[in-house]
């Protein structure tokens, strides 16, 4: 934090003289602070940060959306979780859903470069609907990302299989929510064979991840 802090103060400075030049620095910079800020239980501060580096990138994806828009995207996200942690829920499901919005419009136009990073917010979406109460949605855009990641994970396993299982355990859950056990038990198995398989070959890596989906699965094969 110490570190950060100190590469936050230099390239405000500097973006201060030349904020052409140094702006993006500077947003990369406050990213990173925030991230530390929250490891460290920080929380307020760390909003604040990211707030700032959100409303750099803002700015600059004005003037150069080409260049800028995936950054504006990532911040967002992270700052869409920095809201749910202090309980702004509403706040961070508008977040997100901005987020979601630049992505998709993305990986319209390069899904080749995108599509991976719209399933990682449609999967934070359904977690921030999720938290609302308001389930049908949060499973909606849970389906989806299930439906992205099994395609990125048909052309390569080897980059997507973790994340294709890692949707698949969510999106049992949501369905478990709302009463779809059969269904729930369906995408939870397919993630637990993913997961073990992903274990056998690295147990140092997914051995808690498999552990984690067969609680699952035993869940709701006692409801």
């Amino acid at each position: 934090l110490a570190a950060i802090t100190e590469a936050v103060e230099i390239r405000r400075e500097l973006a201060g003289l030349r904020p052409d030049a140094f702006l993006p620095d500077l947003a990369t910079s406050l990213n990173n602070q925030s991230v530390r800020l929250e490891h460290l239980g920080r929380l307020e501060e760390a909003l604040a940060a990211i707030t700032e580096a959100v409303d750099a990138y803002r700015e600059l994806a004005g003037l150069r959306p080409d260049a800028f828009l995936p950054n504006l995207a990532t911040v967002l996200n992270n700052l869409s979780s920095h809201l749910g942690d202090l309980g702004r829920r509403e706040e961070g499901l508008a977040v997100i859903t901005e987020a979601v919005e630049i992505r998709r419009e993305l990986a319209g136009l390069r899904p080749d470069v995108f599509l991976p990073d719209l399933a990682t917010v449609l999967n934070n979406l359904s977690s921030h609907l999720g938290d609302l109460g308001r389930r049908e949605e949060g499973l909606a855009a849970i389906t989806e990302a299930v439906d992205v990641y099994r395609e990125l994970a048909r052309v390569r396993p080897d980059a997507f299989l973790p994340n294709l299982a890692t949707s698949l355990h969510n999106f049992a859950i949501r369905l478990g929510g709302l009463e779809r056990l059969e269904e729930a038990l369906a995408a939870i198995t397919e993630a637990v064979e993913i997961r073990r398989e992903l274990a056998r070959l690295r147990p140092d890596v997914h051995q808690s991840e498999l552990d984690r989906s067969l609680e699952v699965r035993s869940w709701l094969r006692s409801r």
